[in-house]
């Protein structure tokens, strides 16, 4: 990871927006970065009804009032919070998560903050569709979590513990990098998190010899004091076993992480970049995730 310089936050102008955006104030005030306000305004459906048709003299210009609204909008959102020279409002029209993905590329964004929820109909029940899409195609780590809407105020935001969960995947040396730079750069305490799924211990009704489970366990930690001697720098090493998203979510709450750092995947195409485990642990952690 090199320093942020370029941080994106997609908005909507709702409240877990607002809460993104702050989170993206915090770290700019860290390391000094530049924040990119973006609205994408969505095509709008023409209204039908003969009153309102009578209004417009034709669908280009509904279209561009409706834009302009939505510019305005923007204009005016978290001006009071956010109005130093850090921050650029942007407005584009198309499909949201093509034009989130699009921008951060075309400005090449070090970090994307942005909820896992939206309103309108981009809303879904578990992660936003427009959140997931992101993170399915970003190449850019992507920094979001469930409770946005009850963020402090930027100023009061500190990043005191990263807890980093990694698997030994392909994701992991990246996901770590990221972590070790970040707790550099923000002073923070930074500790590993490693978890055995319950397989190590029984399959059903069987048990396993406890043995195995702890010469899995010495493994996992000699791997983690590698990465950790790799890229000098101390930490806690933690070892843990049972359900992955669960057992992630509790770690990071008992730790009192300010920051949960995890691996996003690097798989492409129709099966995206985003594991099963990350979707869970996005919904459950107690804390903002970025997924590496």
């Amino acid at each position: 990871m090199e320093n942020l310089s370029k941080i994106l936050v997609p908005v909507d102008f709702s409240p877990r927006c607002r809460g993104a955006a702050q989170y993206a104030e915090a770290l700019a005030c860290l390391s000094g970065a530049e924040i990119a306000l973006l609205h994408v305004v969505v095509y709008p459906v023409v209204p039908y009804g003969p009153s309102e048709a009578l209004a417009y003299s034709s669908v280009t210009d509904f279209d561009e009032e409706h834009y302009a609204r939505q510019k305005s909008l923007l204009e005016g959102f978290l001006a009071d919070e956010l109005k130093d020279g850090r921050v650029r409002r942007v407005a584009l029209r198309g499909d949201p998560a093509r034009v989130i993905r699009e921008f951060a590329a075309t400005e090449r964004a070090d970090l994307i903050v942005m909820p896992t929820h939206g309103y309108g109909p981009f809303r879904r029940m578990l992660l936003g569709s427009v959140t997931a899409k992101v993170l399915h195609d970003a190449h850019c780590p992507v920094l979001t979590g469930p409770h946005m809407e009850g963020a402090p105020e930027h100023n009061a935001i500190h990043f005191e513990r990263i807890l980093c969960a990694v698997d030994f995947g392909l994701d992991t040396r990246p996901a770590f990098a990221w972590a070790v730079h970040f707790a550099r750069e923000s002073g923070a305490r930074l500790a590993l998190l490693h978890v055995l799924p319950g397989s190590t211990i029984r399959i059903g009704p069987i048990y396993f010899d406890p043995e195995w489970r702890e010469r899995v366990a010495k493994q996992a930690r000699e791997r983690m004091a590698a990465l950790l001697d790799e890229f000098r720098i101390e930490g806690d090493v933690c070892i843990e076993t049972g359900d992955v998203a669960d057992t992630v979510s509790q770690a990071a709450r008992e730790a009192n992480a300010s920051m949960l750092v995890i691996g996003r995947g690097r798989s492409s195409g129709v099966l995206g970049r985003l594991r099963a485990n990350a979707y869970a642990i996005l919904r459950e952690s107690p804390c903002p995730v970025v997924t590496v």
